[in-house]
Order: structure tokens, then C-alpha cells, then sequence
């Protein structure tokens, strides 16, 4: 099993949305991707986001911590030859329209707080955004 480090961010902006991708077929989750050596997390954060989602200027807010998961099946099951630590970085944005570029990730969305726990896909992304939601402030 291959564990590595990833990076990502949790993108809200004025009117209540939180950026969400996805990846493949049916899988939406986060913004997020692995840390390339000589990179930081807020560097890797800033990165995957720019390609995911096409917001290249978004403002830095906190480090959310970290979770670990699989790396995560379609069906939102997990493919265990890949473990994964993922760090966190609460962002802000005030550009509104999403353009990929990364062509694992054709899609990005501006999702309501309250409909994002029923959009991730991977039960760990869901588990972390109800711990971390709430303390935000973000409903």
C-alpha cells in the first residue's frame, strides 16, 4: 500500500457556496491533489485548486488540520492500495466562474453549505466537512 500526502482546500464565497469537483465519472469531493516534492500543503492547496476548479486568486483564511482516508472507488468505497493524509486549507474567493483544466476533474461547482454533506461522495470527506462545517459557522 502507497501512503501519501495530499493537499487541498475547502473554497467558500459571499453568497454561502463551497467549491466542490469531480472526479471521474460520479465522484465529487473536494479540490485537492498530492504534494509534489518541494512543495508545502498551502503551495499543493493553492495549486490543485487553481487546476481543479480554474480559481487562481483565492484568499488564504486557516489551516483546517488534517484526515486520512483511502483513496476513494466511484461508488464512494475505498481502493485500498492507496492511503492517503490530507491537509486541509480553508480559502475564500471572490471570482465566481469555475474552468477546470485538469482533465481528471471536468467539473466544478459552487454548492450551498447546507447541500454539500449530500453531494461528497467518500464518507470520510462528508465525516470531516460535518466536523469542520459547524465550527466555521459555515450552514
Amino acid at each position: 500500500m502507497e501512503k501519501t500526502e495530499v493537499a487541498g482546500g475547502i473554497i467558500t464565497n459571499s453568497k454561502g457556496e463551497v467549491v466542490l469537483v469531480r472526479n471521474g465519472p460520479d465522484f465529487w469531493g473536494f479540490p485537492k491533489g498530492h504534494i509534489d516534492e518541494g512543495e508545502n500543503a498551502l503551495a499543493a492547496a493553492r495549486r490543485e485548486v487553481a487546476e481543479e476548479t480554474g480559481l487562481e486568486y483565492v484568499s488564504f483564511v486557516k489551516d483546517l488540520g488534517s484526515y486520512e482516508r483511502y483513496k476513494g472507488t466511484p461508488d464512494g468505497g475505498d481502493d485500498t492500495s492507496e492511503y492517503k493524509t490530507i491537509h486541509m486549507i480553508l480559502f475564500t474567493a471572490k471570482q465566481v466562474e469555475l474552468a477546470p483544466t485538469d482533465p481528471a476533474n471536468p467539473e466544478a461547482r459552487w454548492v450551498a453549505h447546507a447541500k454539500v454533506d449530500g453531494m461528497l461522495t467518500h464518507p470520510k470527506d462528508r465525516e470531516f466537512w460535518q466536523t469542520i462545517h459547524l465550527s466555521l459557522g459555515l450552514l
